[in-house]
């Protein structure tokens, strides 16, 4: 049996005012950024002992909804059925969809236009970005989906963070960073700083800083290797427009071409110039399948030299066809 939550507490900051959340979810939206999202609004009206937060869900149609993991969830209201909330935020899907987004946008445009703040989790802020109402603010979007966004949003301002709180926009990375996002916001009134570190203890989470960045830095990943090892990765990572050779490498590390080989053999059993070519390679499929990027310029952005050698290697890798993979990859 659990522990039982604590007993509701008297936080002095903590103001008498209410705030109503919405979360859209467009089909195909993620199940888990939807309850990460939720759930410290209802461990913080738990620790307030009254609903100092209100949410409901909403949906495109009158009709479950389906969630990337296909677990269906029947929202509270309909699209269009009510603006009385502080604060909408689009639970995005995965992958991104290529059509059917004026709906949406129109609504989202006219609670901008009512002084409602919005936001877009997970891929949720492709689809603020698509109404336009991104321009002007520091945003985010999952690591995944960073280069859609840029190539389509060249406009915007696009952080790497676990989210960004810019004036009236929320957008937030996805994955369990929610947690992160909304306890951050519970610093605000109708709550506090203390309220948001008890619903951080109640949920067994650290309070991540919005400075942190989504993805794992080379050296996290790879900790048990050599700190010369993991200085050849991130040049790697940092160099892959025009990859450098193996011997420009290993002088940049000061050691010998042989010794870099040896090492690479050893902790990775690979050569040097193969994980280069899966490096890049992996850069390469994210815009293969995440964006509408053409063939030829996803082959210069990666490095190589013609779209035949970029195709041939791709398919000695993943066994099929960047083109293939991206017809085969559903979008909307």
């Amino acid at each position: 049996m659990s522990a039982p939550l604590p007993p509701p507490v008297d936080l002095p900051r903590v103001v008498s005012a209410k705030q109503r959340f919405g979360f859209l979810l467009v089909p195909n939206f993620s199940l888990i950024a939807l309850s990460s999202a939720i759930d410290p609004l209802r461990l913080a009206n738990t620790a307030l002992g009254r609903q100092a937060f209100q949410y409901v869900t909403i949906g495109l149609r009158d009709e479950p909804v389906l969630s990337s993991d296909g677990i269906r969830v029947l929202p509270d209201q309909v699209m269009g059925q009510s603006s009385d909330f502080d604060v909408v935020l689009v639970i995005g899907p995965n992958p991104i969809p290529k059509v059917g987004y004026g709906d949406t946008t129109r609504w989202l445009k006219r609670l901008a236009a009512q002084g409602i703040a919005l936001g877009g989790i997970d891929t949720g802020s492709y689809f603020l970005a698509k109404a336009g109402l991104l321009n002007g603010y520091r945003c985010t979007i999952h690591w995944e989906d960073r280069d859609t966004l840029v190539s389509e949003f060249p406009e915007l301002i696009v952080s790497s963070r676990l989210f960004e709180i810019d004036r009236d926009r929320y957008t937030c990375s996805g994955g369990v960073s929610p947690l992160d996002l909304m306890t951050f916001v519970l610093r605000r009134p109708p709550g506090s700083r203390e309220l948001a570190q008890q619903v951080s203890d109640l949920l067994v989470s650290h309070q991540r800083s919005p400075d942190e960045n989504q993805s794992l830095p080379m050296r996290y990943r790879y900790n048990n290797l050599p700190e010369v090892l993991l200085e050849a990765l991130e040049i790697m990572e940092s160099n892959i427009e025009e990859p450098l050779t193996p011997g420009e490498i290993a002088d940049y590390l000061k050691i010998s071409k042989r010794q870099l080989e040896r090492m690479f053999k050893e902790y990775l059993a690979t050569a040097p110039a193969r994980k280069y070519l899966e490096v890049r390679l992996a850069h390469a499929r994210r815009a293969v399948l995440r964006t509408n990027r053409r063939m030829d310029e996803i082959a210069m952005a990666c490095g190589f030299a013609t779209t035949a050698h970029f195709i041939t290697r791709y398919r000695d890798i993943y066994a099929n066809t960047p083109q293939a993979e991206r017809l085969a990859t559903p979008r909307g």
